[in-house]
């Protein structure tokens, strides 16, 4: 079975169907996706902000860390699940948005640069902890970050957008990467 057949099959089970077409659910779980997400990514850039020495400079890494950490990961779970429920609302879609493709991209690699960042340079904190500039590995992970978040915020909200739809004429290009097959969206 295809990815994008399963995402037909789960369109059309009976909870994907309720919440996409729920009055009031749909919307909550989007509203509460974006407030964990401006939780998660406001205390994500404060501390890249710290790696970086643009703010907290005074302040030990390891502090701003041990404070922000507990409430990254509380957005980041809530935000994990709502994105989830969204993306089982409208699988068809999401699978063939360019947007949400990307997103997801972007996700990875900043998994991959958090995991790097904790399992390289993080780990040897307590010789650079009070230092008002990071090492050179911290600031670029902190820089990855923010990029990589900068992105993910903005193509998430894109997905909203028909720009690519498959149901609308587009170039092969965009057919072919948006694994457009003939079938329209839901």
């Amino acid at each position: 079975m295809s990815l994008l057949r399963f995402c037909q099959w789960l369109a059309d089970t009976r909870g994907s169907v309720a919440l996409r077409e729920s009055l009031f659910m749909y919307p909550l779980v989007e509203s509460v996706h974006v407030l964990a997400l401006c939780l998660f990514v406001g205390m994500t850039i404060m501390l890249d902000l710290r790696l970086l020495s643009l703010a907290l400079r005074r302040v030990k890494v390891s502090e701003v860390a041990g404070r922000l950490v507990p409430w990254m990961t509380a957005g980041f779970v809530v935000e994990t699940i709502t994105g989830v429920l969204l993306v089982y609302a409208i699988p068809v879609r999401s699978y063939q948005s360019l947007w949400f493709r990307g997103k997801c991209i972007m996700l990875i690699l900043a998994g991959l640069n958090v995991w790097i960042f904790h399992s390289g340079i993080y780990t040897r904190v307590a010789e650079w902890d009070l230092a008002a500039i990071a090492p050179r590995a911290a600031r670029r992970a902190g820089l990855v970050s923010l990029i990589l978040w900068v992105g993910i915020v903005v193509f998430g909200r894109m997905i909203a957008y028909n720009w690519f739809d498959c149901d609308k004429p587009q170039s092969a290009v965009v057919m072919f990467l948006a694994g457009c097959t003939g079938h329209d969206s839901r």
